[in-house]
Parts: structure tokens; C-alpha cells; sequence
């Protein structure tokens, strides 16, 4: 929401007393219905008070709009049908509803501590994940992917990192790992190892990994948007 002006700020004017009151009390009242309006139904939404207004001039009949198809392959064309909050170490996959082949998206809500990977707009995977916290954090932003390394070991923590694919050029990376409550990651996104299997397997270099912090998407909404989609 944006601040609103303060409506009274440099509008005195000397009127007598009864009529200031009665005025003001009818400005305080139609703005505080509006107010009550907005947090209730949210901007644009709520009518306004009644008002004497001029009569509206006839409409113009408008030709009726259709909603364009969903045909982009960055646009959510069907999700899996998860029910339930995925438990640490649980992760889903069905290629069933995605074509055989297609441009592919992996999204990650470090909110939600979810994985999904899009296919042509179809999800086809979808896990928990650990992250990073503190001083070694996941980051946010949209990465390609630059590196794949199936036996992949950390040369910072020698640690393996099975179906390593890098994202960062200092190790940030999806990798197999322990997935279990209490586990962290030093900044990755640590998936399944069977998981983590399965997208290795599909992804490519230059797959597009949009990692947010709390953005939720459903059928119909962007998986990328203007120059990330080309």
C-alpha cells in the first residue's frame, strides 16, 4: 500500500463554527469508510460513498475480450498434484503431462523449502530441499546453469556433492544431499540424491534456476518474465 497525503495539510479556511463541524465530521467519516474499504477489499475495489455526480454519457459497446491461450513454454500450463507439504527427503516426479522434450525451468522457494523443475510449462519434479543460512546463505536471483559433474567433491569443504550443477561461480550449486530436518547447506540447494539424479539427467548448461524467497506460483502465472523467457 502506498501512504496517503494528508488531506488537511495547508486547507484551513475561516468558516463559521457550525458549519466547520458539520463538514468536518462528514469528510472524517467518508474518508475513514474509505480506509476501511481499501484494507478490507484491497485498492479499486471497494465504491465510494454516494456522490451527486453528472450523469454518465452512454457506453460505448466495447467487443468482448477472451483470454489468450496459455501457450508459452515459461508460463505454469499444469502442476503436480501434491496435496500435502513435502516432508524432508520426499520428493515427487512424473513426466506424464510435460512433452517429451521442451525448454526447462527449475524455480526454488527458499521460503516454502521447495524445489520444482518445468518442462515446456509443465511441472515434472518437485522436492524439499536444505538451504543455506547465516553467514552462508542461499542467494536469490535467476542463474544458468555453467557446470554439471555427476561425482562432483567440494574442494572448499571436501565433501562430496553428487550431480553437482554449478549456478554461481563460488560453488553455489543444486547437489544431492542429506535431506533431513536439522541439515544445512553452506549456501547450495541440497536435493534427494535420487532427485537430484533424475534433473541431472534432464537439465542442460543454460537452464534457467529462478531461486525466490516466498514467490508462489499456479497454472497460468509466468515462470519467467521479459528478457530471462528468450
Amino acid at each position: 500500500m502506498t501512504g496517503k497525503t494528508n488531506f488537511w495539510n495547508n486547507r484551513w479556511v475561516r468558516l463559521p463554527l457550525g458549519f466547520t463541524a458539520t463538514a468536518l465530521a462528514s469528510l472524517l467519516a467518508f474518508h475513514a469508510g474509505q480506509d476501511i474499504a481499501e484494507v478490507a477489499f484491497g485498492n479499486g475495489t471497494a465504491e465510494a460513498a454516494p456522490a451527486i455526480v453528472a450523469a454518465p454519457k452512454p457506453a460505448i459497446a466495447q467487443p468482448a475480450l477472451t483470454a489468450k491461450p496459455v501457450d508459452s513454454p515459461f508460463v505454469v500450463k499444469s502442476i503436480l498434484p501434491i496435496n500435502e507439504p513435502i516432508k524432508f527427503g520426499k520428493f515427487y516426479w512424473d513426466e506424464a503431462r510435460a512433452p517429451a522434450s521442451g525448454p526447462l525451468v527449475v524455480t526454488v522457494d527458499l521460503t516454502a523449502r521447495v524445489i520444482s523443475v518445468f518442462r515446456d510449462g509443465h511441472e515434472i519434479g518437485a522436492a524439499a530441499i536444505l538451504k543455506g543460512y547465516g553467514d552462508k546463505p542461499t542467494p536469490t536471483g535467476i542463474f544458468p546453469i555453467t557446470q554439471k559433474d555427476a561425482d562432483h567433491v567440494s574442494n572448499i569443504y571436501d565433501a562430496p556433492m553428487p550431480y553437482m550443477m554449478r549456478l554461481t561461480n563460488d560453488g553455489v550449486s543444486i547437489h544431492g544431499s542429506k535431506v533431513e530436518k536439522g541439515y544445512a547447506t553452506n549456501g547450495c540447494v541440497g536435493v534427494p540424491d535420487e532427485f537430484a539424479a533424475k534433473l541431472f539427467k534432464v537439465a542442460g548448461l543454460g537452464d534457467k534456476v529462478i531461486i525466490t524467497d516466498g514467490k508462489k506460483m499456479t497454472v497460468g502465472d509466468p515462470i519467467l518474465a521479459g528478457e530471462h523467457a528468450s
